[in-house]
């Protein structure tokens, strides 16, 4: 694994957080332990928080992400969710980050795969959402088996594997309530025709779905090679209920 952390500004939190239960202690600490051991959660909370924010920022600039047109809001949010990720030890290829923003438009190349260890982009192409999501704009998700919807948040790759659609990677959801029946619906990622520069020179806006993240069938397979077996993934959409609600972004 990688570091990305300035060794700086750890050295500085980590002084500060070391210090923080005696700067509120007071002359009786034991009376006040209770007390301060909240308040000195609460500041480290606090303190972790805006580390991974300044850190995302850091490598949002430095992966010219804006140039690519992907929001800073979408991409401190899928940091977020990583380093959550990364601290349960959930994942294995843990130097890549795939990020779907379905906010964009599906004419929009807008599935990026990170290197965040090279801070590279390694792939940018186009992703499909399920049709019951929305036409050119995804607008509604859901967690339900026939749903033929996206489901939000974030996912562990898996294994690759060849089934009706081809080589397929299976992808594991681990926000309850949001995408964990991701295995019983049969949500993967796979290629199809319906997705791509040559789909969209006939069509309004890219093909959809039964609710899994398709991408070019001439791209499926660097894809999979680049991401498969425990890498994090992160569907993104700016809707409320999912990013007040996700454990993985409020804990």
């Amino acid at each position: 694994m990688r570091k990305f952390i300035n060794p700086v500004t750890l050295l500085i939190v980590s002084l500060f957080l070391l210090a923080a239960p005696a700067l509120h202690a007071g002359a009786n600490p034991k009376k006040n332990f209770v007390k301060t051991n909240g308040r000195s959660g609460n500041i480290r909370n606090k303190v972790r928080k805006a580390l991974i924010a300044e850190e995302a920022s850091e490598l949002y600039d430095q992966l010219n992400l804006r140039d690519a047109g992907l929001s800073k809001r979408a991409f401190q949010y899928a940091f977020s969710g990583y380093t959550y990720l990364l601290a349960h030890h959930l994942l294995v290829n843990d130097n890549i980050l795939s990020i779907c923003d379905f906010s964009q438009s599906s004419r929009n190349k807008r599935l990026y795969v990170l290197d965040l260890g090279e801070k590279s982009i390694l792939i940018n192409t186009y992703v499909a959402h399920g049709r019951r999501t929305g036409g050119e704009f995804a607008r509604s998700f859901s967690n339900r088996p026939e749903s033929h919807k996206s489901s939000l948040g974030f996912y562990v790759t898996e294994q690759e594997y060849y089934g009706d659609n081809g080589i397929s990677l299976k992808i594991h959801g681990v926000e309850r309530g949001f995408n964990d029946r991701a295995d019983a619906r049969g949500i993967v990622i796979h290629g199809s025709d319906y997705v791509g520069s040559d789909f969209l020179n006939w069509n309004k806006f890219n093909g959809r779905s039964f609710g899994c993240p398709a991408v070019p069938s001439n791209e499926i397979e660097q894809l999979i090679q680049t991401i498969k077996n425990g890498s994090c993934l992160f569907i993104y959409h700016p809707t409320k209920k999912y990013l007040t609600k996700s454990k993985i972004l409020n804990s």
